[in-house]
């Protein structure tokens, strides 16, 4: 029976959700459901809060009891306990869910490792957002395949959690991929970003930065056109100046590049090899700075894209 204090708790549980205030429409959920222990809608919901609180123990509970309570298949509620149970480890569980949903992983019981394509990740969604390339090796895991910018927190290699929902879509080699929002990093990287910022005299020596390798280097990246912002070098304190090539988007000699090294000495080693074969290479400062992760405040609502289904 649906009482009437029940409905003015609902209307307060989904216009707290609306407004981002997560743990107030917990509390709502959780009052609704101590009325009806086995209303599948309230599970959910209450479930849904507890994945964008990034709460895994509560969120699976949840998830699966509205599993349990649905009257037919519900995608949503497998998804979600999908995700929660991923990022505990829980792999069995995961399984069964994506099983559910009949999506093929590779037999086994214990993390599911396969190749389900490229996708864009946005980093700190609730924050600056900052989007690279991964390689999804789960059904909500991702490996890192940019050099992110260190105050992400995020680091090239890095295994993240994503969530389940696209939101929106961007643009790789002629064709688009999915974007998902990071949820958490599940796995370090042992890789380190160091920004490093050089100078040269033809777009080659740059290029040639970029694809040069020695032992204990993932990858390098120019970050110099690829992150529009703001000025790099300015926020890093790096002396420069800002020449009329910059105005006339011509060639810039002064490249930001970002790359990830496991150690001090690999990027030394890189560097001074890349300046002794070609002449004008310059280093100007190395960067090595750490950022924490980032976590969501609340009223923020972070989790919602054009392409994003509500109920999904």
């Amino acid at each position: 029976m649906f009482k009437s204090s029940d409905k003015k708790i609902s209307k307060l549980a989904y216009a707290a959700m609306d407004a981002g205030q997560l743990r107030e429409a917990s509390e709502h959920f959780a009052a609704l459901l101590r009325s009806q222990p086995d209303s599948h809608n309230y599970h959910y919901m209450r479930g849904l809060v507890h994945k964008y609180l990034r709460d895994w123990p509560v969120s699976l509970q949840h998830n699966l009891r509205a599993v349990e309570t649905a009257r037919e298949m519900d995608q949503a509620s497998h998804w979600n306990a999908g995700i929660a149970a991923t990022a505990m480890g829980e792999w069995a569980v995961a399984r069964r869910q994506w099983q559910a949903c009949s999506i093929k992983v590779p037999e086994g019981d214990g993390p599911v490792e396969g190749d389900f394509g490229l996708a864009s990740v946005r980093l700190n969604p609730w924050g600056s957002g900052e989007t690279v390339f991964a390689r999804r090796i789960d059904v909500v895991r991702a490996r890192l395949l940019n050099v992110p910018l260190p105050e992400s927190g995020y680091r090239f290699g890095d295994i993240v959690l994503n969530d389940g929902a696209s939101t929106g879509r961007r643009e790789i080699e002629g064709g688009t991929v999915p974007v998902f929002n990071a949820m958490a990093r599940l796995v370090p990287s042992d890789f380190k970003t160091y920004a490093v910022f050089v100078g040269c005299d033809e777009p080659a020596d740059v290029e040639a930065l970029l694809e040069a390798s020695v032992p204990g280097i993932g990858y390098a990246e120019d970050w110099t056109h690829s992150v529009v912002h703001y000025c790099l070098r300015c926020s890093y304190g790096t002396p420069h100046r800002h020449d009329q090539a910059d105005a006339d988007e011509g060639w810039n000699g002064d490249r930001n590049v970002g790359i990830a090294a496991q150690s001090r000495a690999s990027l030394d080693r890189l560097l001074t090899q890349w300046q002794a074969k070609g002449s004008g290479r310059r280093v100007d400062d190395i960067d090595d700075r750490e950022h924490p992760e980032t976590s969501p405040e609340e009223g923020q609502v972070w989790w919602r894209g054009r392409d994003e289904d509500d109920q999904a």
